[in-house]
């Protein structure tokens, strides 16, 4: 990781001398035809001297360079290991899935190129016998599934690492795709104007013609509306402000003071819910989650940790 590299080595340098579709139109539909099945898966002692102080701040200094050191050589021994030529992603911009598959490309810096589907027509991957997002393409092969291609090109990252299916991460990852994306529809088509608020986004940032975004923003949003409504009744959500709130102290109370669940870097079940939760964090209902709940602090850090995205823009 660039930034992270940097402040290792201004780390380093300091320790020397003292011491991140309509119905089907839209993302986050992707909660109705969601590219996931839905069963799936430092204290210091004080010292007695300002010497004694100094002495402290170096050897913290000295720790804190060395493990920062050793987080980018990581990241280095992965990236020899996985190094495609060509990374392409088949998405809907304001995807939730598609965004949880971003997060996991923006934060290990791995060069991709998008290519934004029409959720009215899909002829961008008529090409694929499967016909949802996200579909992502690894020097040409196919893999599909948020949550499949994600272990995938970790696996490939980190061949030395085994994942369990009861360990934490797991078990937030799957919290993820069998709980938090189910809120994010009566969420965000909660009444007409943050339906449209929604829509215009959609819109906005998808691949439309002039006529399917007009189409799309007002006969979607209306359709979405009712959706939503039908979801709140099939997910037994009876507030969903109230549950979006709930699950947002819920993630924090799992993180229980860590910085990230992964501790003090983020894991895959971090970049997960920091995924899930970009699309919305700027529409009124994100807004409000950050406002009323402890999140913030977190999807900040999660903001700063991932940094920029690695996404090759065309010419």
């Amino acid at each position: 990781m660039r930034r992270v590299t940097g402040l290792a080595a201004r780390a380093i340098s300091s320790s020397v001398v003292v011491h991140p579709r309509l119905a089907q139109s839209t993302v986050m539909m992707s909660t109705i035809s969601s590219s996931d099945p839905t069963t799936r898966r430092s204290s210091c002692l004080p010292t007695p001297s300002f010497a004694g102080g100094v002495a402290g701040v170096v050897f913290f200094s000295a720790a804190a360079a060395s493990s920062l050191g050793q987080e980018v050589h990581a990241k280095e021994a992965a990236a020899l290991k996985f190094n495609p030529k060509e990374v392409v992603l088949y998405q809907y911009e304001a995807c939730p899935f598609c965004n949880k598959v971003k997060a996991f490309l923006d934060f290990n810096k791995i060069p991709y190129k998008i290519v934004e589907v029409n959720p009215m027509n899909k002829k961008e991957i008529k090409w694929s016998e499967y016909k949802k997002v996200p579909i992502l393409t690894v020097d040409g092969e196919q893999l599909v599934d948020s949550s499949v291609i994600i272990d995938s090109l970790f696996q490939r990252m980190h061949p030395e690492i085994s994942k369990h299916e009861d360990d934490e991460e797991t078990k937030w990852r799957k919290w993820v795709d069998n709980h938090l994306v189910h809120l994010l529809s009566p969420n965000i088509y909660r009444n007409t104007s943050e339906a449209l608020e929604s829509f215009d986004y959609i819109t906005t940032h998808g691949n439309f013609s002039f006529t399917e975004r007009l189409v799309a923003k007002y006969a979607g949003a209306t359709i979405m509306y009712f959706v939503s409504k039908k979801l709140k009744k099939k997910y037994n959500i009876t507030d969903e402000r109230a549950a979006l709130y709930e699950a947002a102290e819920t993630w924090v109370d799992a993180l229980n003071g860590r910085p990230y669940l992964g501790g003090s870097t983020p894991n895959l079940a971090d970049l997960a819910v920091f995924g899930v939760l970009r699309p919305i964090r700027y529409l009124r209902s994100g807004k409000d989650m950050v406002d009323n709940t402890r999140i913030g602090e977190w999807y900040s850090r999660m903001e700063n940790t991932v940094g920029e995205p690695s996404r090759i823009k065309e010419e």
